[in-house]
């Protein structure tokens, strides 16, 4: 008899579950399969427009390269030729669309050399400043986001916040000539103790460690002017996430629990508002790899920045389209990475 009653009990209980479990995993093939497939589709539309937009720039690329040479106008015909300039436009672009697919960037104009050789040399000093610069600016704005928010009101957090947005609000550029003719060039009694640009010196001694002294030597000063301009967003999301978490109740419990304020702040209120700066890290992951350009013009720093600024002095058509794919697609590659990742962080999205 009681077995039944329990019979259809259960069979009724494991069904919803067994259906919800199945919901679920398809639920999340679902979310992955459209955020994928939006990822996909904008990388199409940066190759699309990375080709059109370009074109629209003023000068003629076989001109530009041959300025100030004797050519005759059957070498110029010829460069054209060699380069494809002589084709219908709609013609370069399905030469150029099947290229990308096939992984073939083009071979540069001005350096003569395939466009994927030049980003991978490229790729890697940009990202060592990139990264250095968003692992600082993000332990910084995260360190004063909090000590602002728990000390809401006073002297540190209005000096604090003032700084960080007047240094977001600062030109990059600008920034990055101040910092380098002070501390670079040297200005009354502060000498030039920083190296004025480049990765390396020509007088490195032999040897792994003096070359990684000599790296770090020159990343200094393009560094800081990266954490300077980026840090100001961290601390702000940070500040006012946990300014929002503060209120709550479950606080209040713990300090009447008798929890020391420090453990209350580290435990429980700081983990709880990290996700919104979790997110931020890794929706401009991408930006700030893009948003590179400016540092490394001025501190002529060999990375992808510096590339696509001496390609857009040509112009350089097959370059300033690589770069253009390469750093648009890391802010389309992070953008993915923190939607999935956020289905993971935020139970409101996986409920949804």
């Amino acid at each position: 008899m009681v077995s039944d009653v329990l019979a259809p009990s259960e069979s009724l209980g494991d069904a919803p579950d067994s259906e919800g479990r199945s919901g679920g995993g398809s639920g999340l093939a679902r979310y992955v399969a459209s955020k994928v497939a939006g990822a996909a589709t904008s990388l199409l539309l940066v190759i699309l427009l990375g080709f059109f937009l370009f074109r629209v720039l003023p000068g003629d690329p076989v001109q530009t390269m041959t300025r100030g040479r004797a050519v005759s106008a059957e070498q110029i015909a010829e460069l054209r030729e060699r380069f494809g300039l002589d084709l219908p436009l709609w013609q370069q672009f399905i030469d150029y669309l099947f290229g990308v697919l096939r992984g073939d960037l083009g071979v540069s104009y001005f350096y003569s050399r395939p466009v994927s050789d030049l980003i991978a040399e490229r790729f890697w000093p940009t990202v060592l400043l990139a990264g250095s610069a968003t692992i600082l600016a993000v332990l910084l704005g995260i360190w004063l986001g909090t000590r602002s928010a728990w000390r809401h009101g006073s002297r540190f957090d209005r000096t604090a916040t003032g700084v960080a947005l007047t240094l977001w609000s600062v030109p990059t550029f600008w920034l990055g000539l101040i910092v380098l003719m002070v501390f670079a060039v040297g200005v009354g009694p502060i000498p030039g103790m920083f190296p004025t640009g480049g990765i390396t010196s020509p007088d490195t001694p032999p040897g792994v460690i003096p070359y990684v002294l000599d790296v770090a030597h020159h990343l200094v000063l393009p560094c800081i002017t990266m954490v300077a301009v980026i840090f100001a967003q961290y601390q702000m999301v940070m500040r006012s996430s946990l300014l929002e978490e503060m209120g709550a109740d479950y606080l209040t419990t713990a300090r009447a629990k008798g929890l020391r304020d420090e453990l209350v702040r580290r435990r429980h209120a700081v983990p709880n508002a990290m996700l919104p700066t979790v997110t931020l890290i890794f929706l401009h992951l991408g930006l700030v790899v893009s948003g590179a350009i400016m540092v490394e013009t001025v501190f002529s720093w060999p990375g992808l920045g510096l590339l696509t600024y001496q390609a857009l002095d040509v112009p350089d058509l097959p370059l300033l389209q690589g770069t253009f794919i390469v750093l648009a697609g890391a802010v389309v590659a992070m953008n993915l990475v923190a939607d999935l990742l956020y289905r993971f962080l935020d139970p409101r999205v996986r409920a949804s």
